[in-house]
């Protein structure tokens, strides 16, 4: 008998599924899932590990790009997707790629993850050596990931891997490997359910303490999202109101000598310093808020 992935073993608690009643079904689905955020709790160190070489490279000019298939590939597009509304940042600086292309985002291109020379071509393409490759395999072990892995390395690009079983061929090959192991699922080898969670759970923290360190957050206030619509121009004006001693009349105006960002905004009202200035100290910065501010600080003294 074959060595099974965790991911692909059948779940014993789950044995009886189809007879259960819809309360039972998502009683248990609600208990399996109760287990992810420990097992992720497990891989903090590796977390950590891989997050700290992330910034390094994105404070030094690099990107970050996923690369997965299936349900993987489609939660590193979500992610990347997310930093540009979030963080104000560019949408080269955190990108994903996934097996079969945009069609696979919204329909199975099951061969897709198959083909290790495509995985290869695409960094090949689209990579350099200051960037970080993050490749995503429920498993460990999808071949598309694993020669992308393979052909970032002869590059000599740093390699991240994410997998939801231990010891696995992706673990192995990456610079710094990041495996969590949640258990069978509750529909054998749905690695859309506990695995995906997991996925989820450490691509949030992935982009997002990336994004704190890179100086996109205020103290707890995103202050780099992006005012695409009225929910946000208004969200824009309660962040400034949270970050500064200022009514709502005050904020409004301040939004608008800055262009709608908050960053600028805030630094205005804190410092009573006008749109230039801010935006010179931004820019020498680096975009860097807190950078900016420390600056602001010291020209005031």
């Amino acid at each position: 008998m074959t060595h099974k992935l965790t991911t692909e073993q059948r779940n014993e608690r789950s044995a009886q599924l189809d007879q259960l009643s819809t309360i039972e079904i998502i009683t248990l689905m609600n208990e399996e899932d109760q287990q992810v955020p420990l097992a992720v709790r497990e891989a903090l160190p590796q977390i950590e590990r891989a997050i700290e070489v992330i910034i390094e490279k994105l404070a030094n000019g690099g990107r970050l790009f996923y690369i997965g298939a299936g349900t993987s590939g489609r939660l590193g597009v979500l992610d990347a997707a997310e930093c540009p509304p979030t963080f104000g940042t560019n949408k080269e600086l955190v990108t994903a790629i996934i097996a079969g292309g945009s069609q696979a985002i919204f329909e199975a291109v099951e061969d897709a993850e198959d083909n290790e020379e495509v995985g290869r071509s695409e960094v090949r393409k689209q990579l350099t050596n200051r960037d970080v490759l993050f490749g995503i395999a429920a498993s460990g072990k999808t071949p598309y990931v694993l020669g992308a892995v393979q052909e970032a390395k002869q590059l000599g690009i740093l390699t991240i891997g994410l997998a939801c079983n231990v010891n696995t061929p992706l673990g192995g090959l990456v610079d710094y490997p990041i495996e969590v192991s949640v258990g069978p699922e509750v529909v054998t080898g749905s690695t859309r359910l506990k695995a995906a969670t997991a996925q989820k759970l450490i691509l949030n923290m992935i982009s997002t303490a990336t994004m704190i360190r890179l100086g996109k957050v205020y103290k707890n206030l995103m202050v780099n999202v992006q005012a695409t619509n009225d929910k946000l121009r208004h969200r824009v004006i309660d962040i400034v109101m949270e970050a500064t001693p200022t009514n709502e009349e005050e904020a409004r105006r301040s939004c608008d000598l800055a262009n709608g960002d908050a960053r600028a905004a805030i630094l205005m009202l804190q410092f009573q310093v006008d749109y230039p200035t801010v935006m010179q100290a931004l820019q020498k910065s680096g975009g860097h808020f807190g950078r900016a501010r420390s600056q602001l600080m010291v020209q005031g003294e």
